[in-house]
């Protein structure tokens, strides 16, 4: 009789701990959540500028609406971005870009079921905002004006743009990460962002000698041009290249295609927050908004460049 009422003892205790084993765990994974750090938290968050930037720019050019109608709860009331369209693709550019989209929506999500985040900021995604960053790359205003949305290898370059300023600002966001939390996430982000870039590239490389028309100007002309454009506004020496490049600058000094961006030890190039506005306000100036960002990026760390202005 004894050991039968131990049996229901343990058994009973048996059952309680796993009914609450669930909500242990789950509270176990809040607390780990609040406790990251603030510094990792704003890191985590200012990533949200270009995320929000690539999702919409993606969605829009394969598919011709965004966010607000593929996953309106991650745009937390933000306005939806100015001139963004869908873009004349072919079936096979068309069937990558929309993967690239549906991926950057995973990005939002992932990110904001780990920080609080902030509401979608005011994007310019016009043809007359892409114009001007290519006008400034040339130096000289091109005619027509490039517009991203006219063909596939317009968007193609100016898709060039984008990836790749996330990938240096996750690259330079990983050191000063403290949390396993946060650096599994950059991790997870700056492998699809990479690979993203990559794609771009290598498709952009294929077609490397061919001009762009009507402008009679290479694509790796066009890649060279808005990769030096980059350096120049990020203000920080050269973490930038084209997709062709000096041999003498190539991987090991060897070769001078160059689908993959590094350093001389073919490493990512890392840029720091105030780098990325830099570029993405257009002015080279991180306190100044403009660019893609008309009314500025959101965010502790990007606000903070405001007011420091």
């Amino acid at each position: 009789m004894g050991e039968y009422g131990m049996s229901i003892t343990a058994a009973a205790v048996s059952f309680l701990i796993i009914l609450y084993l669930p909500t242990y765990c789950n509270a176990i994974v809040r607390r780990a959540n609040h406790s990251i750090p603030q510094g990792d938290v704003d890191l985590l968050e200012f990533p949200l500028n270009l995320e929000y930037l690539e999702a919409e720019f993606f969605l829009y050019g394969s598919l011709g609406y965004g966010l607000d109608k593929v996953a309106p709860n991650l745009t937390m009331g933000g306005p939806p971005p100015i001139g963004a369209k869908m873009a004349k693709l072919g079936p096979f550019i068309k069937d990558i870009i929309l993967q690239f989209a549906y991926q950057e929506v995973g990005h939002l999500r992932a990110i904001k079921d780990t920080v609080e985040g902030f509401p979608r900021p005011l994007l310019d995604l016009s043809s007359a905002s892409f114009a001007k960053v290519m006008d400034k790359a040339f130096g000289r205003p091109l005619y027509p004006p490039f517009d991203p949305y006219a063909n596939g290898l317009n968007f193609l370059l100016a898709s060039y743009i984008i990836p790749y300023i996330g990938l240096t600002g996750y690259v330079g966001a990983n050191p000063s990460l403290e949390s396993a939390v946060a650096k599994k996430l950059v991790a997870g982000l700056l492998g699809v962002e990479s690979g993203q870039d990559a794609v771009i590239r290598a498709l952009l490389y294929q077609h490397a000698t061919k001009k762009v028309e009507p402008y009679g100007v290479t694509v790796a002309v066009f890649t060279q041009r808005i990769s030096d454009l980059r350096n120049k506004l990020g203000r920080a020496g050269i973490k930038d290249e084209g997709i062709v490049v000096p041999k003498n600058e190539g991987a090991e000094g060897k070769i001078t295609g160059n689908v993959l961006a590094g350093n001389q030890n073919s490493l990512s190039f890392p840029r720091t927050p105030q780098e990325i506005l830099r570029i993405l306000y257009g002015g080279g100036n991180e306190h100044v908004p403009g660019g893609f960002y008309p009314e500025g990026a959101d965010g502790r760390i990007a606000k903070s460049m405001a007011r420091s202005k």
